[in-house]
């Protein structure tokens, strides 16, 4: 017997996170956040098998939660459908992504570099201090394309296929990669767990992001083919296997130049060149935001419809 409950829970957290954003109080990615930081002091060593130790108990246990929540509903389908749903809009982050974007986007406009400054650190891990306006909008540009995978497409995905655990164990293992997985001192070795199997959850989302990005860049002014051979050419050579496709294919679409020099709290990387437009400037910040609700919007309908035939009960 068809199962709607994974559907119909998947769209309701969809259209919750497109109408309220983020909770704003008690958010239980920060909750999480809170208790992986006071287990690292707990397990931290300067080891990879410290570091699989850690993100194994982390998400280990976060997944095996929504297991047993969802086993215990298993009879209740309105029930599961309101599980799916809080886990669906706690997983998301695509509305807050844009609103970041546009809140950049605007300090900017405006040439409140400060206040642009301020918004990067809720973009991306660089240091705003050593950028300017053109810098800000690279880094803009770049994270909505990145994030919009790992806000929305990852979440989807795993929560088509696998239903509340793969909506909460998703977001688990994205935010242990954003906590300790950057190639900092400390966490080289520790987050080398979280950043590999981040890199592998990804793999099947970015390239459906980078698909659907490909598909939709006429709506922004862009050509299909050229954001198709930028992902070809350029996707490579990203040190990330996930953002390079992302990436790339956002630059093809939007008719931009990205990467180079990119400034991080650890150091400098240098980036490869992504497609072959001009550089990104502030009035590029609207476009990407455009492009990044387009990419959700078509990846919310492809996860629905995948939910749909693939949600069925088990009896």
């Amino acid at each position: 017997m068809r199962d709607s409950a994974r559907a119909a829970g998947l769209m309701i957290g969809i259209l919750a996170d497109a109408v309220l954003g983020d909770p704003r109080r008690g958010h239980p990615v920060a909750g999480f956040g809170t208790l992986a930081t006071r287990l690292e002091q707990r397990l931290y060593g300067d080891s990879r098998t410290a570091g699989v130790a850690y993100t194994a108990v982390l998400v280990g246990g976060v997944v095996l939660a929504g297991a047993l929540a969802e086993h215990r509903l298993a009879d209740r389908p309105a029930a599961r459908t309101v599980l799916t749903a809080v886990s669906a809009w706690v997983a998301l982050g695509g509305t807050s992504l844009v609103r970041e974007g546009a809140a950049l986007a605007t300090a900017l406009d405006a040439g409140d570099r400060a206040a642009a400054r301020a918004r990067i650190p809720s973009l991306c891990a660089r240091d705003p201090a050593l950028l300017d306006d053109d810098g800000m909008a690279r880094a803009g540009v770049e994270s909505l394309a990145e994030n919009t995978s790992d806000a929305v497409v990852g979440p989807l995905v795993w929560g088509a296929v696998a239903g509340v655990p793969g909506l909460l164990g998703y977001r688990a293992v994205n935010t242990l990669d954003a906590m300790v997985g950057y190639r900092s001192a400390r966490h080289a070795r520790f987050g080398w767990a979280a950043a590999r199997l981040d890199d592998l959850v990804n793999l099947g989302p970015a390239r459906l992001a980078a698909a659907v990005t490909v598909a939709v860049a006429p709506l922004v002014g862009g050509s299909p083919r050229v954001a198709l051979r930028a992902w070809r050419r350029d996707a490579g050579g990203h040190p990330s296997p996930n953002a390079g496709p992302v990436e790339a294919t956002a630059a093809g679409a939007l008719g931009l130049r990205l990467g180079g020099a990119t400034t991080y709290a650890y150091g400098i990387e240098e980036r490869p060149s992504l497609g072959d437009g001009r550089r990104p400037g502030t009035a590029d910040l609207h476009r990407a935001a455009r492009l990044s609700r387009l990419v959700a919007g078509v990846t919310g309908l492809l996860a629905v419809g995948a939910a749909s035939v693939l949600g069925r009960s088990v009896r």
